[in-house]
């Protein structure tokens, strides 16, 4: 799936102002880039001990002058999506958000069938009789409980062979990936900071205390075990733990709604 997302101003002209401008600014055309992780210049990670992580990524990327989508992967899985920020370390004013998306379908068998559903495949299995390999051209068409295929003029079911799909389609990605949508002024090379919440990493605090002989002294020692199931892994990470209660803004219904239009 892909949550879209865009900058609302207190007041509805405003917003249906801005709105109308992002899509305007969305139906120019615009070089695409990646980046991932090989870019990262540095990372910092706030943990608080409420399973919530801050996340502050930052990479150094060419982007030409103009309008440029940038895909930004290798983040967390439990990205908050609302949370997300992006902006430049070397002029905060060469860097314009036209457009945030965050995409989140990720490539998987069952999603894999079901975007290929009227489309093309191929069939590989084995002959009984001859023993060698066959492949069969195909057409995919339903996914609702299992795959059913036309071949030639013949509709089948249950095909013990394996299903060869020529790409992957472009609405399914490996894994989570942010897109933005940007403007930039700036010749030379960007240095982009984006900065997000996420759930699943957590940290605890563990203490030995060692009595000497006489019981008159003892040795405080500390361990800190730090749980990460947020799908990201942060090497040389600057590291700052917070212990703590953390006040979230509960997202409103009619905003999420209002968000979710625009998917």
């Amino acid at each position: 799936m892909k949550a879209r997302f865009f900058c609302f101003l207190a007041g509805l002209f405003s917003a249906i102002l801005i709105s109308y401008g992002i899509v305007s600014a969305a139906d120019q055309k615009s070089s695409v880039f990646s980046t991932g992780i090989e870019d990262q210049t540095g990372i910092a990670v706030t943990i608080y001990n409420v399973n919530l992580g801050l996340i502050k990524d930052q990479r150094a990327i060419k982007l030409p002058e103009g309008i440029n989508e940038l895909r930004f992967m290798d983040v967390a899985a439990k990205i908050i999506p609302t949370s997300v920020y992006i902006k430049s370390l070397v002029n905060p004013n060469s860097l314009r958000i036209l457009e945030q998306n965050y995409e989140y379908d990720l490539l998987n068998p069952q999603k894999l069938l079901d975007k290929y559903v009227g489309r093309e495949v191929k069939l590989f299995s084995k002959n009984f009789y001859t023993e060698r390999e066959e492949i069969v051209n195909a057409k995919l068409l339903s996914n609702n409980g299992g795959p059913i295929f036309q071949i030639d003029n013949e509709i089948t079911f249950g095909h013990p062979g394996r299903i060869i799909f020529p790409e992957v389609p472009e609405n399914l990605i490996s894994k989570p990936t942010l897109i933005w949508l940007l403007e930039n002024t700036l010749k030379s090379e960007q240095k982009v900071e984006a900065t997000y919440l996420t759930d699943g990493i957590n940290w605890r605090a563990d203490y030995v205390v060692t009595l000497n002989d006489k019981d008159n002294q003892a040795d405080l020692s500390g361990w800190v075990t730090i749980d990460n199931k947020s799908g990201a892994s942060y090497k040389n990470a600057k590291l700052k733990l917070v212990a703590g209660d953390v006040n979230r803004v509960k997202e409103e219904p009619e905003y999420r709604d209002r968000m979710l239009r625009y998917a």
